[in-house]
């Protein structure tokens, strides 16, 4: 039996805002099994690339969300283990309120809603 090593891409030579994404979508609100950037809870997303900062402006689907005071670090922390990221910035937002319609198309068949 031989073994084989198997060769990895090196993420990091992907664009810093596509990694940020990703991220973003292993993310899950935890009321609607789907991930926060395809729920439309990203209403902002800014990449400086040679500082590694990140700002996000995002939103949760209702203010009285039980995650309220602590899904924004969550989301913060997980940003930032993400090589080449240096500072993470959240701004929680109210306006406009979320709805439905910023889900993705994939959000709204996961669901079941198209």
């Amino acid at each position: 039996m031989t073994a084989t090593v198997e060769s990895f891409s090196d993420d990091s030579a992907r664009p810093l805002k596509d990694r940020v994404i990703d991220e973003l979508r292993t993310l899950y609100d935890p009321e609607i099994p789907v991930n926060i950037y395809d729920l439309g809870l990203i209403y902002g997303l800014d990449v400086d690339e040679d500082e590694g900062r990140v700002e996000i402006r995002m939103t949760l689907t209702a203010p009285a969300c039980p995650v309220a005071e602590t899904f924004p670090s969550m989301v913060e922390e997980q940003v930032f283990t993400l090589a080449g990221v240096r500072e993470v910035t959240i701004e929680l937002v109210w306006d406009p309120p979320w709805t439905k319609a910023r889900m993705t198309e994939a959000a709204r068949l996961e669901l079941g809603m198209l």
